[in-house]
């Protein structure tokens, strides 16, 4: 599926996108699918086990910001977990062995959606290796315009961990007066509706606000080496873990490799998603029109 020129941008980036893996119709339906979703969270006024509101969400203006775990509550998204399309992708990049982990639909519709400050996914879920990535699976064109995912080239190497907190306390996001990383080197990864997105666990990157007039919808899923074991959340049940195999098979052997590791604790004051544990950064980025400064929704 993958050139080596691919796999070498991937190594050397920690990020790659995939042209046109996903046919018109598949997106089609998942454009369908997740109109219906917001359609459904007029009827909600809080955040709940599904939905994640932006601020301003209203009946009358419904905001969804996050589905979460989308492939759990329809089989249009349930199917991508196994895309044999996707899953050779990450077989090119690490072998014939691949577990998925969960996955999240990330919503910036036209006009509004949130921005995401800058942060490494493995902040959240650090492994015995790092051989884990998030991909993206673009429902719409993804263009500097519209807050596409922009990453920090390289940051997912070396030795060194970035610190996460804010006060003591997780936040899920670092601070940008700390300038650990060179932001104005960073690159957007743009392409056509049904590309997808391929991002390293370890690299470093976010979105700003979406004040186009084109949504931006990002259904993400995250994938791992069957070798590499979660240090945190560990299995309760290894048939459970064994079944979120999508390709060769699974070991009792965990990879361990020499990686950075900071562990997500204390946990965020705000939990539920990465919205609301970025709450707690006091330096922000990522700059919020006034007409979208947030209005806090109670907790559900």
């Amino acid at each position: 599926m993958l050139t080596q020129h691919q796999i070498d941008e991937y190594n050397e980036i920690g990020a790659i996108v995939v042209p046109d893996v996903l046919s018109p119709a598949e997106v089609l339906e998942l454009r369908r699918v997740t109109d219906e979703f917001v359609a459904r969270s007029r009827a909600l006024s809080s955040h709940n086990d599904i939905y994640d509101l932006e601020d301003t969400h209203s009946p009358a203006q419904p905001r969804v910001r996050r589905i979460k775990a989308p492939h759990l509550h329809h089989a249009a998204y349930g199917a991508l977990v196994r895309h044999p399309r996707i899953v050779e992708v990450l077989t090119d990049l690490w072998g014939p062995n691949v577990r998925f982990d969960t996955a999240k639909l990330n919503l910036k519709s036209a006009g509004y959606g949130a921005a995401v400050e800058w942060h490494q996914d493995w902040a959240f879920y650090p492994h015995t290796n790092d051989d884990l990535a998030a991909v993206g699976v673009m429902m719409d064109d993804m263009e500097h315009a519209n807050g596409p995912l922009l990453v920090i080239p390289g940051s997912h190497r070396g030795d060194k961990v970035f610190d996460h907190h804010a006060e003591g306390k997780f936040c899920g996001a670092m601070d940008p007066a700390k300038k650990e990383v060179d932001y104005t080197a960073a690159v957007p990864l743009t392409g056509r509706a049904g590309s997808i997105t391929v991002h390293h666990v370890r690299a470093v990157h976010g979105s700003a606000v979406n004040t186009s007039n084109k949504d931006r919808r990002l259904l993400l899923f995250q994938f791992r080496a069957a070798d590499a074991w979660p240090l945190m959340a560990v299995p309760k049940s290894i048939e459970a873990f064994d079944s979120l195999m999508v390709a060769g098979s699974p070991t009792l052997s965990p990879r361990l490799t020499p990686v950075p590791v900071r562990l997500p604790l204390p946990p965020a004051d705000l939990q539920g998603s990465i919205y609301e544990n970025q709450k707690g950064l006091a330096n922000r980025f990522f700059a919020i029109p006034d007409t979208l400064k947030p209005v806090p929704l109670p907790a559900g």
